[in-house]
This record gives structure tokens, sequence and C-alpha cells, in this order.
């Protein structure tokens, strides 16, 4: 397995994720809160399994190999390592966490690839650390949230000599940016998306800094100010901390990089202002503010300001575009011979597609399925219209901002689908409409021009069909919509637009559940986890497909629901495009279930590499798929 962790910057916020632990001590003091985002570069590893040890081999930025270097999966020799410092410790900093608190055996860790700068402020130790609680959580199962793992990455790295800040392991987040609130002990977690792209350059300055000296210096000034110079660091870590970095929130998921720049020129100037007089021998940053007011560059940037605990380290500026991006590096590189890095947020993929598997027999509803596809049957919708099955799919699919809908049917069945949609009525037939069925003979084929298709040529699973419309998708998110379902929300809000609100959100894969009693999950795909927003969002731990009433109740429980309900699979999903690798190699290798090419064990991995989140939806799910249910459909579906 492959894993992959950023480094993380701190865009605006820097020093109060401490300041605002003291908040335990004197409540008079202002939370702490900071923006930051993983950066473009990171630490990469390959991971598996070892029987009785960690096995470690390590590259440096400059390509250096060390290792391997193996330390028993024992307390005592984990615990010693780590208390030694240096790269492996972390390591086993967090081994020796992970062993506390989970029944685990080792693991080979082989750090093929670091292009991350360490010791400039981004927090390698602290994504050297997140990569291993995620690699124990990955190969072990152990339904750590990304919460979770950044939490036994902090007490790892604290178990080193290592006194990194709360706000460290933010990089367990990715390249996303995030919202970090700190009170006291309790440490919350905002995600943030961008509308669009943002370009940063990172400028390693080249020069010295004592950060232990300005962390000393600062933390004199807490818990409680003494004088003027104390009153003004609290002042800055504090009201002026809150109000800029909200701004910036504020500012960031607007799009509105002009406004950030100058947010960041602002927070520099009371940065100087306040934190200088308490540390001046090295917060006067004459390096930093050289290259901050380097008079070429202006043309080409919105704002900047120093990184992490200031003073001559890092630098970090915003550019107007992409090709400015570039000229603030080369401008940097030539006239004052220091390094630099490209940081981008990007804005989150949209979700332009759905999907609509639609390849099946329809056994169970046989000999219907002999005249016509089960998706073709007719349901009464609410405007009192006789409408095929599909066409209701597809048009929730498209009220939710998709920009084209792929079907997957059997090639035999591909003429009567593009009749549906592709093919106007005879004149003689579209004369004797009424005036509202001639209009909406004209909406079907305005719908029918975002409809595509995709040929299953054999039915080999749920699984496979929805691999047969990779190559329509492409490396894209999508919807997912089951074929024989139809929805009906509750609110405003169609299902689908309640998942694809979800996802813009957490930039998460995400499955709509319902609640069900425990006499029908052997019927349905199931899935628990962990709340997020209690009843209404939760990080999925496990999937289950169809399981039984005992496997249920010892492993599919989720807190807070009454005893004998379970979440099901509601029917629709918003998946990231990495469930095709997963799906490709189940089909090479014949990896079936029930003799077919299932989905539910590829969402699962999704789940254990990417994240998955499950959303209780606001509505009803209606099924087809059986005559009872296609008959309780046809009762139901038009009043509700």
């Amino acid at each position: 397995m492959k894993i992959f962790v950023p480094g993380r910057i701190c865009l605006l916020g820097e020093h109060s994720d401490w300041a605002g632990g003291y908040r335990r001590i004197n409540a008079e003091i202002e939370k702490g809160y900071t923006l930051l985002t993983g950066t473009d570069q990171g630490i990469y590893a390959e991971v598996e399994p070892h029987p009785t040890a960690l096995v470690l081999t390590a590259t440096t930025p400059d390509g250096e190999k060390h290792g391997p270097y193996e330390i028993p999966m024992e307390p005592k020799a984990l615990l010693e390592e780590a208390q030694q410092g240096g790269f492996w410790s972390y390591i086993a900093g967090v081994a020796y966490q992970i062993l506390t608190h989970y029944h685990v055996r080792g693991l080979v860790i082989n750090n093929y690839k670091t292009d991350l700068p360490i010791k400039k402020g981004l927090s390698s130790s602290a994504a050297i650390c997140v990569l291993t609680a995620r690699a124990f959580n990955r190969i072990y199962d152990l339904k750590m949230t990304i919460r979770g793992e950044m939490e036994l990455a902090y007490q790892g790295e604290i178990t080193t000599p290592s006194r990194c800040g709360r706000m460290d392991q933010g990089c367990a987040f990715g390249n996303r940016p995030i919202l970090m609130t700190y009170d006291g002990d309790h440490l919350d977690v905002t995600e943030l998306r961008v509308p669009e792209d943002m370009y940063f350059v990172i400028v390693d300055l080249q020069a010295q800094k004592d950060t232990m000296e300005i962390l000393a210096r600062l933390n004199r000034c807490y818990p409680f100010a003494e004088n003027e110079i104390e009153q003004g660091v609290q002042e800055l870590l504090g009201p002026i901390n809150k109000r800029i970095v909200h701004q910036a929130v504020e500012t960031l998921q607007a799009g509105e990089a002009e406004r950030l720049g100058a947010l960041m020129v602002e927070a520099q100037a009371f940065f100087d202002r306040y934190a200088t007089p308490a540390c001046p021998e090295e917060l006067t940053a004459p390096v930093l503010h050289r290259v901050l007011n380097y008079e070429p560059l202006r043309p080409h940037i919105r704002g900047g300001k120093g990184v992490g605990s200031q003073g001559d380290g890092t630098a970090q500026f915003i550019a107007r575009s992409q090709a400015d991006q570039q000229a603030v590096i080369e401008i940097i590189e030539r006239d004052l011979g220091m390094p630099c890095l490209t940081l981008t947020l990007r804005a989150g993929q949209k979700v332009r597609k759905a999907v609509i598997p639609a390849a099946g027999f329809g056994t169970r509803l046989f000999p219907a399925t002999k005249a016509t596809k089960k998706e073709l049957f007719p349901i009464i919708d609410h405007d009192g219209i006789a409408k095929p099955a599909i066409l209701l799919i597809v048009e929730e699919a498209l009220k939710a901002g998709v920009d084209e809908v792929i079907i997957i049917v059997q090639e035999y069945d591909l003429a009567a689908f593009q009749s549906f949609f592709n093919v106007q009525i005879t004149i003689e037939n579209y004369n004797k409409l009424p005036r509202h069925f001639q209009e909406y003979a004209q909406r079907i084929l305005e719908i029918g021009r975002q409809v595509s298709f995709a040929i299953q040529e054999a039915q080999e699973g749920f699984g496979h069909a929805v691999y047969c419309a990779r190559e329509a998708v492409g490396n894209e998110p999508f919807l997912l919509m089951l074929g024989d379902h139809l929805y009906r929300s509750k609110g405003e809000q169609s299902c689908a637009q309640q998942l694809i609100e979800a996802y813009n959100k957490h930039g998460i894969s995400v499955l709509g559940l319902r609640r069900t009693p425990e006499d029908q999950i052997a019927n349905f795909g199931t899935a628990t986890g962990v709340w997020i927003e209690e009843n209404h969002l939760l990080n999925v731990t496990e999937f289950a497909e169809k399981p039984t009433v005992d496997y249920a109740r010892n492993n599919l429980c989720v807190p807070g629901l009454p005893e004998g309900e379970y979440l099901t699979v509601f029917g629709q999903y918003i998946i990231k495009p990495q469930i095709f690798d997963y799906l490709e190699e189940h089909i090479v290798n014949n990896v079936r279930e029930r003799g077919e090419f299932q989905l539910t064990s590829a969402l699962d991995r999704l789940r254990q590499e990417d994240g998955f989140l499950g959303l209780i939806m606001d509505g009803q799910r209606y099924d087809i798929g059986l005559p009872e249910y296609y008959l309780e459909t046809l009762r139901t579906f038009r009043q509700e």
C-alpha cells in the first residue's frame, strides 16, 4: 500500500495554538485560531505488515537512503527509540502509542521519496508521524478517523524530545485548507473548500533563527500578562488573530485572493508591532522583511508574510496567477539565491457526471422484463405524468447540477433506451398529444442530449457494471444512482443535491444512508461508523454487503440508534475515481464474491485508503426491483 502525507504550512494564526492552550489556566485568554493547509510536497512511503518489528527505510530530500533499520515491536524498545530523538524516533513514538491502544503487529515502512524540506516550518516531523499512524490504521484497519490519526500522531510526536504544537498534525487532512480552533485541551477542525485555484510561493530564506528561543520568550507572556509587551502579545495572538483568521476563512471560501493577500500583509504588520518587542533578537527578521519588500515582486503578488514561528526562516507569498507564481520563483531564485516551493490550493473537483447501472435482466420481475426493461416500467409522478423509472432518475441527477448522465446497458437493450431519449415520436402521434405533453416530448429530447450510454457486455455483477463506465467518467468524482430505485426528498434539496453538497464541503466520497430495522438488513448493504454530526453525518468505518443479523449485532451497531436499527445504503453515492483502480484489480485477478464482481469490497478499500462519509438522507427511497416493492412504489410515490 502506498501512502503520501504532505507537510503543512500555517497561512495565518501562528503561535495561537499553544496560546489558546493557556485557557486551561486563564479563561480570559482568547481561543487560538489557525488557518493552514497541506503543502504540495511531502513524504511518500510503501507500507506492508511485518510479524514482529518495525522495519524502516528512509530517503532524505537530497535522495540519500538510510536503513533498513529494525526496531522490535515491543513497548520498551519503541519507547527507548522514541526518547533518543531523530527521524526514527518519530516513527517509534507513534508505534508505541498505537501499541498501547490496539493489538497490532509490526510494519515495514519504505519511505522511498521525500520532497518536503526539513526544519523549514513545514512540519516534516508531523508528516512522518501522521504517515505512521495512517499506515497502522490502513494496514490493520483500525477504523480511525482522520482526527483519530491526527491525535495518535500528536501523542507519538510528544513521546519524543519534540515539543510540537497541536496544529502541526493538521497535515493529516492533506492539502485541503482547514481552520483549527484551540480551547485549552479541546481542538476543533473545520474543513474548508476554495471555489477557484489560489497560487502561493514558499521561500526558504536560508538564514538562521532560534525557534526554541522565540517560543520561550513568547510563552513568558502567558498565562497572565504583567507588562505592556506581554499584554501586546496576548492581544496579538488573541482578539487580533481571531478577527484576521475568521476574515481570511470567509475570504478563502469566497475565492477572494486579493483580500486574502491584504490580510496576510496586515497580519505581518501586527506581528511586527506586538511580537517582535518580546524577542527582538530573533523576530526583527531583516532577511524576511527584505524579501517581503523586494520591489520586483510587487507586480506579481497580492501579499506575503512569514511562516511558522516567524523570524528569518521561511516566507510565503500569494501570487496573482499561476504565471505570476512562476515569475515570483524565478525572481527570488535569480536575484536573491533562495530556493522556492510552489503551493497551490485547488478548487475541489466538481461532480459533473452521474452513472446509472441499468444492465440487469430483472429476474425477479419476469416475465414483465421480457417485454421491457424494469428501468422503463411506468411510474406516476407527483405531477400526474406517467414516466419510465429511468427518466425520473435522470431528472433527479440533472436537477442536482450534473452535466452528463451515463446509463450502463446491455448491448441488445441500447436501442430501446436510445429510442426513448433521442428519437421523437411520429408526427401523427405527436399531433394527438395535448399541448403540455408536446412540450414534455421536446423536454425529453433536451434531456437526451445530456445522456450517454456505456455497454456491459456480460452481467458480471454490480461492481463490473460500474467499471464499464470508467472511460466515460474519466478521472473525476461521479454520482452513482441505482437504476431500480427512485428517490423523493422531504425538503427543498433533492437527495442527490444533499450528497453533492456534503461532497463539496468535505472532499471525501460519500454515500446516502437510511435507518432500517434489523429484519430487513439482509436485503441491503449496511454501514457503520463514528458520528461527525450526530444523526446526520458519520465517518464510515465498515461496509457489509447484506449482513446476517448476528453479524450486524456484533459489528454494525451505530451509537445513538435504537436497538435493532441499522444504517443501510440508500442507493446514491458520490465516489472518487480511485474506485475504478480497485475494481480493475478485482476483474484482472478474478476476485469474485458470490460469483460476481461486487462494488462493496471496492468501496471498503476506498474507505481505508481515502476515507468515506455516510449521510443520513432527508428523503425516501422507492424500490422497483421486486413485484411487491414495485406495487408499493406505484401506490405511494405520487402522494409523498
